[in-house]
C-alpha cells in the first residue's frame, strides 16, 4: 500500500514504485502480466515494466495512441490494429543531438516537466518496442491496448478476453469505495488511514466469502440472478453488531437478487465529490 498527500498524488509515481517494489519469484511460478486502464499509460510506467522484464497491457485513449504510432492528431487509427512499433525516448528536439539519425519518425521528445526516470547525461536516449492493439468492443466503440505480449501466444482475441477480467476489479473497488465507504475516513494520520483500509478489506472479504457461499436458487430462460452485493455487505455488516442471528443471515441474502445482464453499457456520469467531515460530533 502506498499513500500519498493529497497535494503531493501521483497515481503514476505510485505505480511505479509498485512495480519497482513487486518481486514475483518467491510467489509465482510464472511471470505476471500487470493490467491497468487508461489512466496509467505513461512512457515511464512502460519503462519500469520493460526494465523489471515484465509483460503488461494498458488501455491507452486515441490521441496517446496516435502519439505512439507516430501519426498525426488529425488522422484516424484503423479498426483494427495489431502492430509493433519502435519509440525511441530524448529530451531534446534537436536532430544533431539524435544517436539514430536515420530513424527520424521513431523519435518521441518527452518534454523535461513530464517525469521519466531512465534518460540521464549518460543516457540521452531510451528505447523501447511496443506492441498496439486495437479493437471493437460495441458497435462503433473500440479499445487501444499497449502491450509487449508476444503476437504468437498472445493474439489479439485473447488479450481482449483477458482485459475483460478487469472488470471484477472494477466492481470489487466499486463495493470496497462506495458500501463499505473506504473512500471516507475517520482518521488524519497516514497510519491510521491505512489501518483504515486494512479494516475495510478484511470486512470486504468476509461479506464476499459469506456472499459467494449462499445459492440463489433461481434461474429463468431469460437471465440468470446473482446476488446483490451491495445488500450482502450490509446484512453482513448488521450480522457482526448482532442486529442479526447467524440463521437469518442466508434468508435475508437471498431476498435480494438481480438479473446478470451481460454486456449492458451506461453511458459513465462524472460527479462531483465534495469532502466529508466529521466535526459534526464535536457539536
Amino acid at each position: 500500500m502506498i499513500q500519498q498527500p493529497g497535494h503531493k498524488k501521483n497515481e503514476f509515481s505510485a505505480f511505479c514504485q509498485m512495480i519497482d517494489r513487486f518481486s514475483y519469484e518467491n510467489a509465482y511460478s510464472a511471470k505476471p502480466i500487470f493490467i491497468a486502464d487508461r489512466g496509467f499509460a505513461s512512457y515511464n510506467v512502460f519503462a519500469h515494466l520493460m526494465e523489471k522484464n515484465y509483460f503488461f497491457m494498458i488501455r491507452d485513449k486515441d490521441i496517446n495512441t496516435k502519439r505512439i504510432l507516430g501519426l498525426h492528431l488529425t488522422e484516424n487509427l484503423p479498426c483494427d490494429l495489431d502492430e509493433w512499433t519502435d519509440v525511441i525516448l530524448t529530451r531534446t528536439h534537436s536532430v544533431k543531438k539524435r544517436v539514430h539519425p536515420g530513424r527520424e519518425s521513431d523519435y518521441r521528445c518527452v518534454c523535461k516537466d513530464v517525469p521519466f526516470d531512465f534518460i540521464t547525461d549518460d543516457s540521452p536516449e531510451y528505447f523501447m518496442h511496443l506492441r498496439v492493439v486495437r479493437f471493437e468492443i460495441a458497435d462503433g466503440t473500440y479499445e487501444n491496448i499497449i502491450t509487449n505480449l508476444p503476437k504468437k501466444e498472445f493474439p489479439s482475441e485473447l488479450l481482449k478476453q483477458y482485459y475483460n477480467i478487469r472488470w471484477g476489479i472494477e466492481t470489487s473497488f466499486r463495493d470496497l469505495k462506495k458500501t463499505l465507504g473506504a473512500e471516507k475516513f475517520h482518521s488524519k494520520s497516514p497510519e491510521f488511514v491505512e489501518h483504515e483500509i486494512l479494516c475495510r478489506m478484511i470486512l470486504y472479504n468476509f461479506c464476499t466469502i459469506i456472499t459467494l457461499a449462499i445459492p440463489t436458487g433461481k434461474k429463468t430462460d431469460k437471465w440468470t440472478y446473482n446476488v446483490n452485493m451491495s445488500k450482502a455487505i450490509k446484512i453482513c455488516i448488521q450480522f457482526l453488531k448482532g442486529e442479526v442471528i447467524s440463521s437469518e443471515v442466508e434468508n435475508l441474502i437471498k431476498k435480494y437478487i438481480l438479473p446478470a445482464k451481460p454486456g449492458r453499457s451506461y453511458l459513465r456520469n462524472h460527479r462531483f465529490h465534495p469532502p466529508f467531515s466529521f466535526n459534526y460530533r464535536f457539536i
